[in-house]
């Protein structure tokens, strides 16, 4: 499911998914300005197999998870590459 497997095409796998996300980000968007970004990329890039609001929704779930992106004020952010590295001592 995050990686491609037997029953999901690259093209289907949230990691794939995240990264055509992280593509059409280009500054802090809403959820639904990001969907519909989503859609038109994959159908400019032709990538045909189907991707469900709940599937793009799994992989926002997985960029949060591995700290890549943020909600603020009901926008989707790109995190800074050192506000997600954890503060050593």
């Amino acid at each position: 499911m995050i990686i491609p497997t037997k029953g999901i095409t690259p093209q289907r796998s949230l990691i794939a998914v995240g990264a055509q996300i992280l593509e059409i980000m280009d500054g802090p968007l809403t959820v639904s300005q990001a969907w519909a970004r989503l859609r038109q990329w994959r159908r400019n890039h032709d990538h045909h197999a189907p991707v469900p609001f709940w599937w793009f929704v799994l992989a926002l779930d997985l960029l949060y998870a591995l700290g890549v992106v943020e909600l603020h004020n009901e926008l989707l952010v790109r995190r800074r590459a050192n506000a997600a590295a954890p503060e050593r001592r």
